[in-house]
């Protein structure tokens, strides 16, 4: 089986694929980059992502792809057998690509505005504004998927890959009291036997709430 290498740090957008990984009990190696989330990446990383972004997933077969959502779609694909999402070209596969295509480019692209508005604005006066429009935004795509959840599901039902990073992005915009489902949804990510470990290592000395317990 082709072993992958997985470049992140610790509490950034790299938790969803690790834990991907690891609950498709996949072999990998983690490399932590170094330095803290919403902080520049070094300047060498440029070296394996240009874009200067984690993560980034090669593999020792040539692989090399960068953007949280796609890794999961290819993951999903390229291990069938594993469970991370329904069978390639299925009308349930619709539904998880567009999920995941949601997450990423409603709530992830938010959550980026909120953490480096500086990067969405030429207004040395304008970050705040970009910052709370980001929020905002992120917000209501959270209050849609809410009123798509069933109480107590996943997105899919059974649990994919997409709810890991559903619960990543929920656990960044924190407890909401008008989202109950989206709650229980990260909660119980948080708890898998699997996914717990790496959850609590990447996010239980950054996040308030110590989700899954």
């Amino acid at each position: 089986m082709v072993a992958y290498t997985l470049y992140n740090r610790r509490g950034s957008g790299g938790f969803a694929v690790e834990a991907t990984l690891k609950l498709a009990d996949l072999p990998f190696q983690l490399i932590d980059v170094g330095t803290e989330p919403s902080t520049p990446l070094p300047e060498s990383f440029r070296k394996v992502n240009p874009w200067g972004q984690v993560p980034v997933l090669t593999s020792e077969d040539g692989l090399m792809m960068t953007e949280t959502g796609a890794i999961l779609i290819y993951l999903a694909g390229a291990h069938e057998t594993a469970g991370l999402g329904p069978k390639p070209w299925s009308q349930d596969h619709a539904t998880f690509l567009r999920w995941v295509t949601f997450l990423s480019v409603n709530i992830y692209e938010s959550t980026l505005r909120v953490a480096y508005p500086a990067r969405y604005t030429d207004d040395p006066d304008g970050a705040e504004a970009v910052r709370a429009a980001g929020h905002q935004r992120r917000h209501e795509a959270f209050q849609m998927l809410e009123a798509n959840l069933q109480p107590g599901a996943f997105l899919m039902g059974e649990m994919t890959a997409t709810d890991i990073y559903f619960a990543m992005l929920f656990g960044w915009h924190k407890i909401q009291p008008d989202l109950p489902k989206c709650a229980a949804l990260t909660h119980s990510v948080a708890a898998h036997p699997v996914i717990a470990p790496v959850w609590r290592r990447n996010f239980d000395h950054r996040m308030p709430t110590k989700w899954g317990r």
